[in-house]
């Protein structure tokens, strides 16, 4: 810890505390500087100190412990006004208002106080000069929070009439009050005007757009703008999360969690902040996180998981269901005490009404992962496919009604057919049915066993030959072969087959049986033949014959019958599997778009899906991205809400990836995150739900929807692994991620990511990606105020360019160690030497380049190379040097900057604006060197260089402004 032994030194220390994350350390380091501050025995010095320290409880979970250093510095500045210097004087003044808010956040303060204090600033305020805004500002915050909305209408107009001056709050937190009053009065959509400029960028704090972000969430939620609700979200909660003060904020975005189906989140962020559940220094925002808390475990228990383990205040396991009851109490306890110190009810109106809101979403994917709640030890809802209404008990349908809804379901190829059978077999428990019916109920149970309903097939034939359908018996045996087929036994299917195949057919040809159980034998055979072609790549001509047989049998005769033209459209799909196995893709894909015609014209849209997306896959062979977005559009729409979720989400990556390929970002970006979402409904977070994220959060980055795409980047980490996404894929997103760290002024965060990349790169043969990476690494070192590590990093960098042949890379890594050196211990001496090595790359290998091209390009490197070697020099001059060093540095600076002039001029038009940038740099140090003729020569040649040039360029216009501005001394 540094040793306070003057003023300086704790001027220091005090700047260094304040760039520490807020919390008690902080705090309690400000107290131990107040200490040392008294040591000193210097007015000021305490001063700063007390500031310093009202200033770190104030972004503190101790906000109640300002009002001890303010009574302090109030008293100073009362009995000895001169002691404090112009900066705080105004500081003192600022936090008056600080004060207002703080006494409303504390219940025990009287609200007498509460108005005397406000009396005291107006009377202060005018005093000193200022305009009543301020003070007006906190008689609305005053009034409203008591419920006294006449008296707040009244300040509220009062405050936006009065002059804005330096005690006004920034544009940032004024807009954000205003805009509340809005969302108080529910007047969401203006709400949102208001708070417009804050959210776009235009004004910003310390504290905006974090609070603007989380306060515009519900509004936009009861407007239905739920995209812009989510960016909000990600977004917004990036920026709070490290602030340990903006509980009232986080408390924002926990309720928006349980108003979107988002439960699980919710618990994830109390879990990051088991503090806020205790911390006493701020009642009023403790009150809020409560609410909250309480509405979020409502949510969880009106699920049916109030018996689930939540996050809670330590010391205890708490379930749901407990913790709303304790929640609840406790904000209900404060919100009493406020409202007793206030005399209404106003707090507890607000509070109740919170806690009572319903969920405004069934869910709102975010991107970033989140199971679906469910109760414990029961499955996810399945919102793929809707099954219908189950009555209850006393509606319970007949038997016939249940039989016949279940053949008329199963008839038409509906959905749910098999659920109606189950129905019918249940009913059919207590009831004597006869011999035909319980074949249809063993017939349709073997149907859902899948590879285990050989034996019930086998029970269904019995069945439906005791019932005398012969035809029936035969097509339930081909059933059971093919399921054989399906099971691996494929030798066993094939010779299962012979014998109904046969049979089925005499029985056709005497017109004992009908064209239905024939096409189901005959289907049966050609997909047993089909599944040898995939498995073993053999018996194709036998495959086709079998498949050109069924279509010659329901050729025709579907008419209304959907099962006849089911069969005839599944044929044509089985001739274009066979043409796609041959090599002929165009033929499979033109096969392939007739069958989907056909079911689509049956209203069997949803057996058209795994057809469409076959077509999706040719058309991408082909290059024919245009068919394949159509093909993957058309089976979405034709899957409706049947495909299960695991296939939806694969249905939507697929078409993220090639909307995106074209260029449509942000309808790619729609499609990657119905894709995550979609995959945690499967229960595939981690491996599909990981692989679109990647996705989406690449489509953020290239909307540059930074903050978004780093929340989603970092969720998609958690579950991406080498083995089975691919280290591509981990690097990638790594790499993302830096790069939105980046752009977010997260410059150390940005540095570990791309070296956490690198490493994985540094093993790949080919290393560009590897040489990038620690390249972007050490920029990221360097902005984040590491000159030592960069330095380390694009050496490493420039290591690897050299050894690739990459000139360009390798010049602009020596150039930015040439920077970093004036920032170590290699000095000025150390900086110079690396530009020179720079400028001898360049020259080195224009000696050996053929391609003129790349001998232009290798020039205009060399040009800019010049260039900052004359920068470096002119400012790598010490502040205390003498003239003949300041000049002699000057001189060396010119020499390379004529040079830059020289190489650009040498590229003509290509390098125009490099060489006017150059010739000005040129002149202002001819100037500097006191040669105004010289320098305005310089400036002449600018202009007659953009003699003619566009005048709406932006170039042109600063380099001439830059020149004639350069002419002014010389013309005077």
């Amino acid at each position: 810890m540094m040793e306070i032994a003057d003023f300086d030194s704790l001027r220091h220390a005090l700047a260094e505390n304040s760039e520490e994350p807020e919390g008690p350390a902080r705090n309690a380091r400000a107290e131990q500087l107040l200490v040392a501050a008294e040591k000193l025995d210097i007015p000021l010095a305490v001063i700063e100190a007390l500031g310093h320290q009202l200033k770190v409880y104030n972004y503190s979970s101790e906000k109640d412990k300002m009002f001890v250093p303010f009574a302090r510095l109030l008293r100073m500045w009362d009995e000895r006004p001169e002691d404090f210097d112009e900066y705080e004087t105004h500081s003192l003044h600022w936090v008056f208002k600080w004060m207002t808010a703080g006494m409303l956040d504390q219940p025990h303060v009287p609200l007498a106080s509460i108005e005397k204090w406000l009396g005291e600033m107006e009377h202060r305020y005018r005093l000193a000069g200022h305009s009543e805004r301020a003070v007006r500002g906190a008689e609305f915050s005053v009034a409203g929070h008591v419920g006294d909305l006449a008296r707040a209408e009244r300040a509220y107009t009062a405050w936006l009439a009065a002059d804005r001056d330096r005690m006004a709050d920034c544009h940032a937190c004024e807009l954000h009050g205003q805009g509340g009053w809005h969302l108080r009065n529910d007047r969401y959509a203006e709400a949102l005007e208001v708070w417009g400029p804050v959210l776009d960028g235009e004004y910003s704090c310390a504290h905006e757009p974090h609070t603007v972000l989380a306060s515009s969430l519900v509004a936009l939620l009861r407007l239905g703008r739920v995209d812009e609700a989510r960016a909000h979200h990600l977004r917004g909660f990036r920026l709070v999360r490290p602030m340990e003060s903006m509980r009232g904020a986080y408390a924002d975005h926990v309720e928006f969690c349980a108003l979107t189906g988002n439960e699980a989140r919710g618990l994830e962020l109390l879990a990051e902040r088991p503090a806020y559940f205790t911390d006493t220094g701020q009642p009023r925002s403790r009150m809020e996180f409560l609410a909250v808390v309480a509405l979020l475990m409502d949510r969880l228990t009106g699920l049916g998981l109030g018996g689930q383990r939540v996050p809670g205040p330590v010391g205890r396991a708490w379930t749901a269901g407990e913790l709303a009851g304790h929640a609840r109490v406790e904000a209900l306890e404060l919100a009493a005490r406020f409202d007793a110190r206030n005399g209404t009810s106003y707090v507890g109106d607000q509070l109740r009404e919170r806690m009572a809101q319903r969920p405004l979403a069934d869910r709102l994917p975010l991107g970033v992962r989140a199971a679906r709640t469910a109760p414990v030890g029961l499955p996810a809802p399945d919102v793929a496919a809707p099954a219908p209404e189950r009555p209850e008990q006393s509606e319970q349908p007949s038997l016939p009604a249940l039989l016949a809804e279940a053949r008329r379901l199963s008839d038409t190829l509906r959905p749910h057919a098999l659920e109606a059978w189950a129905a019918v077999a249940e009913a059919a428990e207590e009831t004597e049915v006869d011999t035909y019916v319980r074949a249809e109920i063993a017939d349709h149970t073997a149907m859902g066993r899948g590879p285990e309903g050989v034996g019930l097939f086998e029970r269904a034939a019995e069945l439906y030959a005791a019932a005398g359908d012969e035809g029936e018996a035969i097509a339930a045996r081909a059933r059971a072969a093919y399921v054989r087929a399906l099971s691996g036994e494929l030798d066993e299917a094939l010779a299962a087959i012979d014998e109904p195949y046969d049979r089925i057919l005499a029985l056709y040809a005497d017109d004992a049986t009908g064209v239905r159980q024939t096409a189901s034998v005959l289907m049966s055979r050609a997909r047993i033949l089909m599944r040898r072609v995939h498995e073993r790549s053999a018996g194709a001509e036998d495959a086709e014959r079998a498949v050109r047989e069924l279509l010659a049998l329901v050729g025709g005769r579907g008419g209304s019958d959907v099962r006849l033209v089911s069969r005839a459209a599944e044929g044509r799909a089985m001739l274009a599997e066979l043409a796609e196995h041959a090599g002929d893709g165009e033929r499979a894909g033109k096969l392939f778009r007739q069958a989907t015609a056909q079911f689509v014209g049956a209203e069997l849209p949803w057996f058209a899906v795994e057809y469409e997306v076959r077509v999706a896959a040719l058309a991408h062979e082909q290059g024919d991205l245009a068919e394949a977005e159509r093909a993957l559009r058309a089976a979405l729409e034709h899957g409706g809400p049947y495909v299960e979720p695991v296939g939806r989400a694969q249905l939507h990556l697929q078409l993220a990836e090639v909307v995106g390929g074209r260029g449509a970002a942000a309808e790619a970006a729609e499609h990657a995150l119905e894709a995550a979402h979609w995959a945690d409904e499967a229960g595939e977070s981690g491996t599909l739900g990981a692989w679109a994220r990647h996705q989406l959060g690449g489509f953020l980055l290239r909307q540059e929807r930074f903050a978004e795409a780093a929340e989603v980047l970092e969720s998609a980490l958690a579950d991406l692994r080498a083995e089975t996404h691919g280290d591509g894929a981990v690097v990638q997103t790594q790499w993302w991620l830096g790069d939105c760290l980046s752009e977010l002024g997260e410059h150390r965060a940005a540095a570990e990511r791309r070296l956490q990349a690198a490493e994985i790169a540094r093993h790949w043969p080919e290393q560009h990606d590897h040489a990038t990476l620690a390249h972007l690494a050490a920029e990221s070192l360097g902005n984040a105020g590491l000159p030592a590590e960069a330095d380390q990093a694009y050496t490493r960098a420039g290591e690897l360019w050299r050894a690739m042949g990459n000139v360009h890379f390798l010049v602009r890594s020596l150039r930015a160690r040439a920077w970093l050196a004036l920032r170590t211990g290699a000095g000025a001496q150390g900086a110079r030497q690396l530009m020179a090595d720079a400028v001898r790359e360049c020259e080195s290998a224009l000696e050996t380049v053929g391609d003129p091209a790349a001998a232009e390009r290798l020039a205009g490197e060399l040009g800019h190379t010049h260039r900052q070697f004359g920068d470096l020099l002119a400012r790598s001059v010490p502040e205390d040097a003498d003239d003949p060093a300041i000049r002699e540095a000057f001189e060396a600076a010119l020499a390379e900057m004529a040079a830059a002039v020289s190489v650009f001029g040498a590229l003509g038009e290509e390098g125009l604006h490099g060489r006017t940038g150059a010739e000005l740099a040129a002149g202002w140090l001819e100037a500097d060197l006191s040669r105004p003729a010289d320098a305005a020569a310089r400036a002449r040649a600018v202009l007659d260089a953009y003699e003619g040039a566009d005048p709406a360029d932006e170039t042109v216009r600063a380099r001439r402004a830059e020149a004639r501005q350069l002419l002014e001394p010389t013309e005077e």
